[in-house]
């Protein structure tokens, strides 16, 4: 099996297409000739703790807005109970 030696900045580059212009990985895979497996393992090698922040710090944002919808959803339906509930008396 023999293994292709790419240099550094064409990894970097190729790692840039997926993580900041957002192009699946397949398609840069394919674009390139290298393996998915490759790209992933570029990146994961490549990616800076600072990445692993901001990801985390999205998925926070993503799901306290998630409970503040939840929460109304919830409110309303509390309100919707004791009001329905007062028009059975």
């Amino acid at each position: 099996m023999s293994k292709s030696d790419f240099s550094d900045e064409f990894k970097r580059d190729a790692v840039r297409q997926i993580t900041e212009r957002g192009y699946p990985v397949s398609e840069v895979s394919q674009r390139l000739g290298v393996s998915q497996h490759s790209l992933y393992e570029w990146k994961k090698k490549l990616s800076s703790p600072g990445d692993q922040d901001s990801d985390q710090s999205e998925e926070i944002r993503q799901l306290k807005r998630e409970l503040a919808r939840v929460t109304e959803e919830r409110d309303i339906l509390k309100k919707a109970t004791t009001y329905f509930a007062g028009d059975a008396k």
